[in-house]
């Protein structure tokens, strides 16, 4: 008999059906020479500190650093998890092979890997691996099993988390609580993950809260009923790039110049800025240059599971949580790829199933209507547009980007519904042509004396974006049309302006050499404080370590550092709303007295830096590839754990955080 073990009951369904086995039991199913099981995520986890050693069951600092000579696992204590581990253990016992059908992930190798050495396993072990729920999917996973010994160095990775989470947790967590507790219930969490993000919070309110605001003046002028910004030439920029240039040219490599690089100028004082208005309002505005660019945006990228969380939260304010769960049940339904990823990219042996998607996008109905019927419709009767940016197989490493699987949803709730437009449009949209735009840019000029009566020229800017082709744009147009018309407007359907000015009536055409009136204006300017984190903005901080980050290259190069994995950030800060040391109030996250507190009093920076936990994060995929070794990486924190523990014991101040009361959710103290 070959035993096949899910993560969960609706996993192990969709399997079983798959394979025949259809005669249920009580904890699993059977047929045709299989019996199915599953577990319910995790029904094992490492031991507590007192089943090493009893006298570690009493918080005490003379006991610290605890490390376990060896880590062992234990059932969790469950009466329903006890009574499923039982109807494991004997179908395993019996069972002539087993097919691992965990969550293609660290975590779910994990799961079902100490499952089967609590049972003691000793026959031969398969391991299924796939992308989707769906039937074909599934059969081509059991046409393909893997040994599972192929899987070793991705559960190592797995085991070295969970163990370093424990040696971090259990210590910090009981000489922080025991150090600096004010109250004697108190307890102070601390975590390898959750301790620098919460830092991340509590650095970027202290932004807020010191920030001082700097006042200037802009000048700007009305020309033909079109605003012009002046602008100067960036010195310290345009000497970078000579830099880089030169620097460039040594290596033997050839890099373009940007040229002239210009920003927008700002006066300090009001009177300064007054002098140059009252100097250039009675001088006419000649135009310098009219210059015309052509440019294209490529498509959106394919969603990565915090892309798609990203996203969620800014367009319907779903928490991190929320859209992950609605994204694991489109996928046990079958009408999404695997969610829990971190690539935005596909495989070249995706693409031959494409057409098929696009025909199920095709056939999806929701109230009554083919939604996807009109932008599926365009791109049929010739290939799909095969892009690099889309299908790369260097960038796709266990799974590939989430899209949708070809199967017609059915029955979804309105918030799953949201969730699988987004995919499903990314999806249409990657095939689409790039959106085309042309950028005109004036340049104008206006006489005017400085202040030791020499003459000079004040320069003035002015650009203007116009669709030409909207391309993908298309996908995510709204059922409902504005009037702006693409001829009209400076900047295409968007009406908005570049940054350099707004846009005021109607794109003029303008002349090079043609000049005349205009109306100078001086305008008050105040830098702004740095924005409070979202669950999006957090987020993208964790994935790159801090860092903000806005170009997709980059921030792919610095996902590598990232704190947390896709899977558990979402986790991390529903830890750090349960533990009361973040609240939110509205979309907004602040870290409550306790949090900041806590964050004040660590000066340990391996605790609270995401740089370096980005580090610690980089070494575990290290281990998952064969490039670290698990035993050193666990070493490291060993010695990591006993650096703290010396360095906090020997902290003589009487410092201690407060506990921070229950406050109604969404509500934040007023400082």
């Amino acid at each position: 008999m070959i035993v096949c073990i899910a993560e969960k009951p609706s996993v192990a369904k969709e399997i079983a059906k798959v394979l025949g086995a259809t005669t249920p039991h009580d904890g699993y199913m059977e047929g045709n020479g299989y019996q199915v099981t599953w577990t319910f995520g995790h029904l094992c986890e490492l031991k507590e500190p007192h089943e090493y050693y009893p006298q570690w069951k009493t918080w005490s600092l003379s006991q610290l650093p605890m490390i376990p000579p060896r880590f062992g696992i234990r059932l969790k204590n469950d009466q329903g998890i006890a009574k499923q581990f039982a109807t494991i253990s004997k179908l395993m016992k019996n069972a002539d092979s087993i097919v691992n059908c965990g969550d293609a992930g660290q975590e779910g190798e994990l799961i079902q890997r100490w499952v089967m050495a609590k049972v003691g396993v000793t026959c031969p072990v398969k391991r299924l691996w796939i992308s989707s729920l769906t039937e074909e999917a599934i059969r081509e996973g059991f046409h393909d099993l893997k040994d599972q010994s192929d899987y070793q160095n991705l559960y190592l990775a797995g085991y070295s988390r969970a163990t370093g989470d424990w040696l971090l947790g259990m210590n910090a967590t009981r000489l922080y609580t025991l150090k600096y507790r004010q109250e004697a219930r108190q307890v102070l969490s601390i975590g390898r993950v959750q301790t620098p993000t919460l830092a991340l919070i509590v650095r970027r309110q202290h932004e807020i809260e010191n920030f001082v605001p700097k006042q200037s003046w802009v000048l700007s002028t009305i020309y033909r009923e079109t605003k012009f910004t002046a602008i100067a030439h960036d010195e310290d920029a345009e000497a970078e790039d000579a830099a880089q240039v030169a620097a460039a040219a040594k290596e033997g490599k050839t890099q373009k110049s940007k040229g002239p690089i210009y920003k927008q100028v700002e006066y300090n004082t009001e009177e300064e800025g007054k002098r140059i208005l009252e100097s250039i309002k009675n001088n006419d505005f000649t135009v310098l240059s009219v210059t015309k660019k052509n440019g294209f945006e490529s498509p959106p990228r394919l969603y990565d599971l915090t892309s798609l969380q990203v996203d969620c939260n800014k367009k319907f304010g779903f928490s991190a949580d929320m859209t992950l769960q609605l994204i694991q049940s489109l996928y046990e339904k079958k009408f999404t790829t695997y969610p829990r990823v971190d690539t935005t990219f596909l495989p070249d042996d995706v693409y031959p199933k494409c057409p098929n998607i696009m025909n199920g996008l095709f056939l999806t109905n929701f109230s009554g209507q083919q939604v996807y019927a009109p932008l599926v419709k365009p791109l049929g009767g010739k290939p799909l547009k095969k892009s690099k940016k889309v299908f790369d197989n260097s960038k796709v490493t266990d799974h590939h980007a989430i899209i949708p699987t070809g199967v017609p949803p059915k029955g979804l709730t309105e918030m799953e519904e949201k969730v699988f437009d987004l995919v499903s449009r990314a999806f249409i949209a990657a095939f689409y042509d790039d959106c085309k735009f042309e950028t005109t840019t004036v340049m104008g000029e206006v006489p005017f004396k400085e202040l030791n009566g020499n003459d000079s020229h004040m320069l003035f800017r002015a650009t203007f974006k116009r669709i030409t082709d909207e391309g993908w744009k298309v996908v995510f147009q709204k059922t409902e049309q504005t009037n702006v018309t693409k001829e009209d407007s400076p900047l295409g359907e968007t009406g908005k302006e570049d940054g350099m000015g707004e846009r005021i009536g109607t794109f003029q055409t303008f002349t090079k050499g043609e000049s005349g009136p205009h109306i100078p204006t001086l305008s008050e300017k105040w830098t702004t404080p740095p924005k409070p984190y979202t669950e999006a903005t957090l987020l993208r901080a964790m994935e790159t370590a801090g860092r903000f980050v806005e170009n997709d290259e980059l921030r792919d190069a610095l996902k590598e550092n990232g704190i947390g994995r896709p899977s558990t950030r979402a986790a991390i800060i529903e830890t750090l709303y349960r533990r009361r040391y973040i609240r939110k109030e509205r979309t907004t996250l602040w870290a409550t007295p306790t949090g900041v507190e806590l964050i004040g009093l660590i000066h340990e920076e391996l605790l609270k830096s995401a740089e370096l936990t980005g580090l610690w994060e980089k070494k575990l995929r290290q281990i998952e590839h064969s490039q670290y070794e698990a035993t050193t990486f666990i070493g490291e924190l060993k010695q990591m754990v006993n650096d703290i523990v010396v360095q906090v014991l020997s902290d003589s101040s009487n410092r201690h955080v407060s506990s921070t009361p229950e406050t109604p959710k969404g509500k934040r103290k007023k400082k």
